[in-house]
């Protein structure tokens, strides 16, 4: 029996999170054009004959001097000291860049076995060589294998190459686990993630989620929950309203029929909006957010 923690790491948009939902078979990880969506270390958990593996999902390595960003840089190091294996995602669309010099001089220091995972191959400008040329010199990485994340094209090759690399040990969590997530962050990750599909790509970074309150009616087998959207100006406010409410009022709905598939309780959700001006600066707010 195998059992390893797998840390996730990579460059943002490199289908970090769209890698660990393919492989739970779950939505584990909330997903998003924009860069940055996944800010906290998502476990998603995958077990089978062979044993368990348990990835730890991180925010995207991005080099930025802004404290919001690089609280995010600190969750996605924080969980490699952690990890028996490391998952390195590469975008084979983008050509390696001073991101990728960056992970590489920090997973140097980390006495961790590296696979790579040349995630986006079945895009047209993807480009496995220059991943290659730009990797091979590493003697920590034990593997580098093409794979589509969205496809699942070289999925089950990565699987067997990490169960491989796995030391031997025995399972964390329940066979049923495929995330240890709590269900307020897992509710307020859902809302988050139709809220930044419908807007505009500088305002997914200026908002996050608070669940008020997540109540269960046992007489009528219904679970509440209230939330609020929170952004940063009041202008924001009108962005994810939407005209007559219309943009709320999607957003409620296609978080609701999510929630239904999440919980086994009839969903009534309440969303509204409201600004908070500069919350990204306090430290209370990231605390909470950020972990």
């Amino acid at each position: 029996m195998k059992c390893a923690i797998v840390s996730i790491i990579g460059r943002p948009s490199a289908g970090k999170s769209t890698l660990l939902n393919t492989i739970c078979k779950e939505k584990v990880s909330i997903t998003a054009p924009s860069p940055q969506t996944t800010r906290n270390a998502i476990r998603g958990i995958f077990t089978e004959d062979r044993g368990q593996l348990i990835f730890i999902d991180t925010p995207g390595y991005h080099l930025s001097d802004k404290s919001f960003n690089q609280r995010l840089v600190e969750v996605a190091q924080a969980s490699l000291s952690e990890s028996d294996i490391i998952l390195y995602v590469v975008d084979t669309t983008r050509p390696p860049g001073a991101e990728e010099e960056k992970i590489l001089s920090i997973l140097r220091t980390i006495n961790v076995p590296i696979i790579v995972a040349a995630n986006k191959t079945d895009m047209k400008e993807s480009s496995v060589s220059d991943v290659e040329e730009f990797l091979s010199y590493d003697p920590s990485i034990k593997g580098i294998l093409p794979l589509s994340a969205a496809s699942r094209d070289g999925v089950t090759e990565l699987l067997t190459l990490l169960f491989k690399t796995a030391p031997e040990g025995e399972q964390l969590y329940p066979e049923e686990f495929y995330t240890d997530q709590p269900p307020e962050f897992r509710a307020a990750e859902i809302i988050r993630e139709k809220v930044v599909n419908r807007v505009s790509q500088e305002l997914p970074h200026a908002l996050y989620v608070d669940i008020a309150d997540m109540e269960i009616d046992e007489k009528t087998g219904k679970l509440w929950i209230r939330a609020f959207i929170i952004v940063e100006r009041e202008s924001q406010v009108g962005i994810v309203v939407g005209k007559k409410g219309s943009g709320i009022q999607a957003i409620r709905k296609e978080a609701q029929k999510e929630l239904k598939h999440l919980f086994p309780y009839d969903i009534h959700l309440d969303v509204r909006v409201k600004s908070q001006a500069k919350w990204k600066k306090k430290s209370n707010i990231l605390n909470k957010l950020i972990y």
